[in-house]
Formats: C-alpha cells, structure tokens, sequence
C-alpha cells in the first residue's frame, strides 16, 4: 500500500523524538550559581562541613537556595550571581587553602532528570563570561635548555671514557667540541653516537684543533616541541584547580600555542599569576643519621634541612645533596604492584637522570629516598588595609620510599595509601613544572552581563529566524508547510537534546550554526514539496505524487547536505575553537534535519493521508 510505513518505523521515530525531547529538557530548567566546595590533602567534606557553611552564611545574611552534600563535595546554590560571588569570599576565607572554593553553575532541574544523566549545554566563555587567555610557548627556552643539557652530559660523558677535549661549547642551535688530535675527535665520536641517536655530528678542522659539531635532528627538535607543550597543558591544567574553576577550557592550538578559558573567574591579575608561576621536583635521600627531634630544637647538621610531609605535617630530615630534579623525568604513569597489588607509580627518567639514580641508589640500598614539590605561589596580604601581592615558596614532601634495588632510568615508587594517591602522584611527577616558559599573547575578559546579553540576543535571533520560516512554509505550502513545522520543532529539539547528551560547549558561533540549520532545515521539505507540485501538475494522484516526490527528491538532498557537511568536518579539523563550535553545531543540524525532514514529515503524512482515497493535497 503506498505511503504506509510498518510499526516499527513509527515506534522508532516515536522512540527518538520522545528521548531527544527528555535529554533537551534540563536546559528549559537552566542553571543556578553555586559554590563547590571540595577537600584537598588530609580534610574531608561531611555533614560537619555543611553545618558549619550554612551557619556562616547565615550569620553573614547571605541567602541561599540549598545545600547539597555530593561524593565529590558540598554545593550550595544561590538565587543570583551577585549572592554567589559574595559567598565565595566568606566561604574561602573561613575554610582556607585546604579546600576548594569553584564557581560554579549548578543545573535546576528534578532528581529524576539527573539520575538518567540529563545534564543542560554547558555554556562557553562568551556566554558566561570570564577569562580567556592565548600562550605561546618560549620554543627557543627549549631548545637552549635541551643543548645546555646534551653539553653537560658530554662532560661527563668523555671524562668517565677518559677521552680528553679542550672545550665544550654552545653556539646558538649547535654544541661544537673541541680536541686536540684527530684519533680523539673520532673516539668522541663514536662514544657519543653510542648513547644517542638524536644528533647529528660532523667534523670541522679549525687551527690546531679538530671539532665536533653536534646539532639536533628535525624530528629530535620536533618531538621536544610537542612534548614541552603537551606537559605545558597538563601543567595549566592542574595549576586552573588552584583558582577555583569550574568546566575550564586548556587546549593545544597549533603547534606553539595554548588556549586557556576560565569561565566565571574576573580577576585576571591572579589567574596570570598563578598560571605563570614556576615548580619544580625534587629526588633526596632522608637523613636517617641525625635525630629530627635534635634538628626541630636548632641543632640541624651541616649536610642536612628540615621539611614536611604533605599528608600529615611531620618533620623529615632530608640531605641538601639534590639525586635528580622534575626536568629529568621524561614520564610517570600510576598502577598496581604485581607482588602486593597496592598501588604504584612507575617513572621514566632521561640518560642523565638515570645515571645518577644508579649511582646514587648502588650506593643507599634499603635507605629512603623522598619526592619534593616546589612551587611559587602567588599569594595576597593585607598591609595597612591594602591587598599587597607577595610569592610564597613552598616546599612539602609529597612520598618518602625506601630504595629496594638498584635502579636507573624507570623505577618504581611505592608506599601510596590508594589510587587517588597514586594518580595525583603520577600526576605531579609528570606536570609538576612547566617544560618551557610561557607568554600571554592575547587577553580577553567577558563580564557575566555581557555573557548574558550574548544569551538573550542568541535566543532572540534563533526564535526570529524560526518563526519567519514558520510563517513562510505556512503561507507557501498550507498544511504540508505546516507539517514542516512539525518536524522543524522536532529538528530543534534534537539538536538541543544531542549537544546535551555530547555535553558540548555552546558558544556564540553554535548559536549561528543552529539559527543557519533553522534555515537550511526545511529545504529537504522545500525540495520535497515541489517535486510533489510537478507530479500534481502532470496528472499524477495525490498518493503516487507523494510516493514519487520523497523518492526523487531524496538524491538531491542527501548530496547537498552531504557536501555542506563535509565543509563542516573541514571547519572543524582545521578550525580553532570558536569556528569548532560552529562547525559541530552545524554537522548535528544537518544529521538530525535529514532525520526530521524525510522520515519525521513523511511519517506525520502517512498517518494523515496515507492509506485514504484523496482528491486533494493541501500543498
């Protein structure tokens, strides 16, 4: 029979509208401004904590919605932004540095929503405001630094094969080395080559001298490069945690660049701080000689200095003597032990590093060896009523271990309570400095009004633009324009409920690719529509002219979306971030407008004149 499609291809266009329908529901509900607030180190967040938060606001008369306590934390909602921010201040002041104060927006939408995972859009940067930020890796920092070490290392190198050289020098992006005698140079030679292959070396005869040239190969140089900003971004990305930031954006661009959003946060003096400050690790042998107890009292020996552990507080005696910093570990990844299953941390260390790991651990079997972090912290004080800038140095022991065996370039850290530990650990070790410095390029700060705004003149221009295509198909195409509607709601629906489930960022671009797939949505359904016109004029009836219209119509289509889609996959390979957006809003239009335009409108029409003896056509 013609345009009659079987159950199951209604059920399961009913099935699908149903669902995008309930996973696009919680933007309807939208956000509320909250606080997270999680713990660091050895606090906890519990029932004591949501008392004593919803005792301060109160005393301070800050209103609030409610608290909720979650497995990741406390959030407390607010009415408005202006109540939020003012919290925020109260809540970090009272709980301190051992927590996490985030901004945050909190979806308002039912319990039941949340249990199935129905979570709203999250909003960009320029929708919510904040903080955006351009970096460009220092590439010439890296290269220096890279040719500063393979010159130390050849020091060490030529006097351990007892090969005697006049000088080691660095010119530019080469390291030149000089000999007395041609049978010397060409031992250096073949002693260097033997520990790497990242260089390439050949000879220069100078007066009364025979050189070295070594320079590191295009793909050495390259590989330098990407991993410097690689860790760089997984540096950023654990440094935004100390800002108190909630769905930051820390993105590679290109090959030298860096995009870091931080939506929410205003105060881009502190942000630059923090995102620029230096750390660095460091390997020591406790000092199991002297007592801790003598050293807390004055009496600290020569070769030795008190620190602290990070978890609990305690004094540890630590030699000054440095076995290897964060700069030689080239890699750090957290798993299990396979004799005791307890968790673990494995590391990976560079040919310096390693050397002097062997040598130091040959020489301390059964002695512990602790990690330290240094960091310099961005900090503010009040002096005189002002807020004066100061950097604080801090210094904690993060894991002490004692060394089981000898070991050189990957060995592994035990010890650790559990997982997390051994993760953030992992973490820490790969990412605890940055590789290379950076520079802010490009800075933009959004006010939450302005992000606003950008939002009602969104939502304004997708509603103009829809309700001027409704208006057309009604008047052109009566009632098939108004089933074009039909399924040009359902199409928006879609679209919404698929960048929910994605949990894309919808910025100002998606927004215009959603107001140009409003457009482009009913064309399918134009197309569509005149090929059923030419069939009425040529005599056909109304069914056959249907049946014939989507069929002919049907190849036309898919070619022009189709190419209009593989433009979209091209913007979003070869596109930065806000393009990115409009390319995937523009690519889940053109898919979900395929889906409502031909099966959505001609299921509507096979259950209202499919099947019936019809003279006429609405069209």
């Amino acid at each position: 029979m013609l345009n009659q499609y079987p159950a199951w291809k209604y059920l399961l266009i009913l099935f699908t509208v149903l669902l995008g329908g309930i996973y696009a529901l919680p933007n309807i509900y939208g956000s509320d401004p909250a606080l997270q607030i999680s713990a660091t180190r050895t606090t906890t967040v519990d029932t004591k904590t949501e008392a004593q938060l919803r005792s301060l606001l109160d005393s301070n008369k800050v209103p609030y919605l409610r608290t909720q306590l979650q497995e990741d934390g406390l959030l407390i909602r607010f009415a408005n932004v202006e109540q939020q921010l003012k919290a925020a201040d109260i809540v970090q002041k009272q709980l301190g540095d051992d927590y996490t104060v985030a901004l945050n927006l909190a979806p308002a939408s039912p319990e039941w929503l949340d249990s199935i995972h129905a979570l709203p859009m999250y909003l960009g940067l320029d929708l919510r405001g904040g903080l955006h930020f351009l970096m460009e890796v220092d590439s010439e920092t890296i290269i220096r630094q890279a040719y500063e070490r393979y010159s130390n290392d050849f020091r060490g190198l030529l006097r351990r094969n007892k090969i005697r050289y006049l000088a080691i020098s660095q010119q530019g992006q080469r390291l030149k080395l000089k000999f007395r005698s041609a049978a010397l140079r060409d031992k250096a030679k073949e002693v260097i080559r033997s520990q790497t292959r990242d260089l390439t070396l050949h000879d220069e005869d100078a007066e009364n001298a025979y050189l070295i040239i070594a320079q590191m190969t295009k793909k050495a140089l390259h590989e330098l490069k990407k991993h410097a900003v690689q860790q760089n971004v997984t540096t950023l990305r654990n440094r935004v945690n100390e800002l108190g930031v909630a769905e930051p954006v820390i993105q590679q661009q290109g090959d030298s660049r860096i995009v870091v959003q931080l939506p929410g946060i205003q105060d881009s003096a502190r942000a630059k701080k923090i995102l620029s400050a230096t750390a660095t690790l460091e390997f020591r042998l406790v000092d199991v000689d002297h007592s801790v107890a003598n050293a807390l009292e004055g009496r600290v020996p020569p070769g030795s200095r008190i620190y602290h552990e990070r978890s609990n507080g305690k004094a540890i005696l630590l030699k000054k003597r440095v076995i290897i910093t964060g700069d030689r570990i080239t890699n750090a990844s957290s798993g299990f032990d396979n004799n005791s299953g307890s968790p673990t941390v494995m590391v990976n260390l560079d040919s310096a590093g390693a050397r002097s790991m062997a040598r130091t651990t040959k020489a301390n079997l059964k002695k512990p060896m602790a990690v330290v972090f240094i960091e310099h912290k961005a900090t503010t004080t009040m002096v005189d009523g002002k807020k004066v800038a100061t950097t604080r140095k801090i210094e904690e022991v993060i894991n002490v271990a004692t060394i089981q065996g000898v070991f050189s370039n990957r060995f592994q850290i035990t010890g650790l309570d559990n997982v997390k530990e051994s993760q953030n650990l992992a973490l820490l070790l790969r990412a605890g400095a940055l590789a290379a410095p950076i520079r802010i390029i490009e800075e933009r700060t959004i006010g939450p009004s302005l992000g606003q705004d950008n939002i009602d003149r969104g939502t304004r221009s997708v509603v103009i633009g829809m309700l001027m295509v409704v208006f057309f198909m009604a008047v052109w195409y009566r009632g098939f324009g108004m089933i074009a509607n039909a399924a040009l709601v359902m199409n928006l629906v879609l679209i919404v409920a698929l960048l929910s489930l994605l949990q894309a960022t919808l910025t100002l671009p998606g927004i215009a690719g959603i107001v140009l797939t409003v457009g482009m949505a009913v064309d399918a359904n134009v197309l569509i529509f005149e090929r059923i016109r030419e069939e009425l004029r040529n005599g056909n009836s109304p069914q056959s002219s249907i049946q014939a219209g989507y069929e002919k119509a049907l190849s036309t289509i898919a070619d022009a979306n189709i190419t209009t889609l593989i433009a979209a996959v091209v913007l979003y390979i070869f596109g930065t971030g806000p393009i990115k957006g409009f390319a995937i809003t523009l690519s889940i239009g053109i898919v979900t407008s395929m889906f409502t335009a031909i099966m959505g409108t001609r299921a509507i029409i096979n259950l209202i004149v499919g099947g019936r003896r019809i003279k006429k056509l609405s069209i």
